[in-house]
């Protein structure tokens, strides 16, 4: 039977996008396989968000090239494909790069993988063109489900921040009909799905047409899919703070479903640098927003995304940002040395900051993220909380979940709780999860 291997680069939107090409190589008799050494197809679907990811690509390359000479001196043929945001952004140089690799393709046309794997035995090809055609009507059914499943409601991004190149990887924002997602929600929940994770590269900018045709927002998407049977947990990811609309902030009070986690980036808390990014929003803006929310749902949990080192960060920028991670409080946050990617604004100043200094920002921030991150953890010690159970723990006898606040638990248990949720009590705080033991819902309440 002929295998693929597909990896995935990058964010929750590539992690979906590569569990749907296994889908579509699946449904042309690809099964899956963990070794590379096996694989008919590779599939590497790329991020091109940092260069140090899009290099990681290509060192990846070299060494399938070499699998690829050693699989045809066996009569073995091995299709190499490279798809996502660096197949759109760098196809040609991919190309002319590394002659291994059989097929480009980027993220809007993957679903047409099987026609470009069997062009490809005439000619090397290369597609990323933004089809017409809506990608999500020629994909098949999901294959594999498990109890948390991301769904795609939103792509692309019209915010042009001056260091991002999705809007140029992704395109213009683009949102599917309501009917459209609730349909596949619905398909996610017949197959075992408790947990969806409504995604877009600026999901919060949703607006799908609803049953007459007008736009409808993510908290009436989320209300909407919150009352399909099964469904228990809806999250969503990634948000700007520009188009987080009372109506968001009012379904973190009224949708029981939608849990208490938020991952709202702000990259920088220097309103310098955030003009200079075109964020369009200050600091004391993010401040306020975060108040809002607090306001209707105390519990939340926070995170957020950093970016240190912008071309024309001062020291006193840098400050503000400490500032504001001190103010507002994390419980998780990603955190990265500025990347100067190619066609952006940002890449074109002259001020950019020297690595060294970009480093020791880096790791001060980070320090201070991780104290928060991990006051948060033994703060939950001792607490109950209601753990939906993904999969077996890394030992014997363990189970591994998530609680409502996005922070990983093990803990013993049977595997049959799997695809429950079930309370838990938290006895210890470790490095990267917590872990717990499981007690009755008499206990619970």
């Amino acid at each position: 039977m002929k295998k693929a291997y597909v990896k995935s680069y990058g964010c929750q939107m590539n992690a979906y996008d590569a569990a749907r090409m296994a889908d579509v190589l699946g449904a042309e008799g690809y099964a899956p396989t963990d070794s590379v050494a096996d694989a008919d197809v590779v599939v590497l679907n790329t991020c091109h968000i940092r260069e140090k990811a899009a290099e990681k690509v290509y060192s990846e390359l070299g060494r399938l090239r070499v699998l690829k000479t050693e699989r045809r001196a066996r009569g073995l043929d091995t299709r190499i494909v490279v798809a996502g945001c660096v197949a759109q952004a760098e196809g040609a140089e991919i190309q002319a790069r590394q002659p291994a690799v059989d097929v480009v393709v980027g993220p809007q046309s993957y679903h047409r993988l099987p026609d470009l794997l069997a062009r490809s035995r005439e000619r090397r090809v290369v597609d990323t063109e933004f089809p017409v055609e809506d990608k999500f009507d020629h994909l098949p059914r999901r294959r594999t489900l498990g109890p948390a499943a991301f769904l795609t409601v939103q792509e692309g991004c019209d915010k042009f921040c001056a260091f991002c190149v999705v809007p140029y990887t992704r395109g213009a924002e683009v949102s599917r009909s309501v009917l459209a997602v609730l349909a596949e929600a619905e398909k996610l929940a017949q197959g075992g799905v408790r947990e969806v994770t409504l995604i877009g590269q600026n999901v919060n900018a949703y607006h799908g047409a609803g049953a007459d045709g007008a736009p409808v927002g993510l908290a009436d998407l989320v209300r909407a899919v919150s009352k399909i049977p099964g469904i228990a947990r809806i999250r969503y990811t990634t948000s700007h703070p520009n188009d987080f609309d009372d109506a968001l902030i009012r379904a973190h009070a009224e949708v029981p479903a939608l849990m208490p986690y938020l991952h709202l980036p702000v990259q920088s808390g220097s309103d310098r640098i955030l003009a200079a990014m075109n964020r369009k929003h200050t600091g004391d803006q993010y401040r306020r927003l975060i108040d809002r929310v607090r306001a209707v749902r105390p519990d939340i949990a926070l995170s957020s995304d950093f970016i240190v080192g912008f071309p024309g960060e001062a020291d006193a920028d840098f400050a503000d940002t400490l500032r504001l991670v001190r103010d507002v409080g994390f419980e998780s946050a990603f955190s990265f040395k500025y990347s100067p990617r190619p066609g952006t604004p940002a890449a074109d100043r002259g001020d950019q900051v020297p690595e060294p200094v970009m480093a020791a920002r880096l790791a001060e921030l980070q320090t201070l993220l991780d104290g928060q991150r991990h006051a948060y953890q033994r703060a939950a010690q001792g607490r109950v909380f209601d753990v939906l159970v993904e999969k077996p723990g890394r030992h014997p006898g363990q189970v591994a979940g998530k609680t409502p606040h996005l922070l990983a638990v093990q803990f013993d248990a049977a595997p049959h709780h799997i695809g429950t949720v079930v309370p838990v009590r938290i006895t210890e705080a470790g490095t990267n999860s917590l872990f717990g033991e499981l007690v009755s819902e008499a206990a619970a309440a």
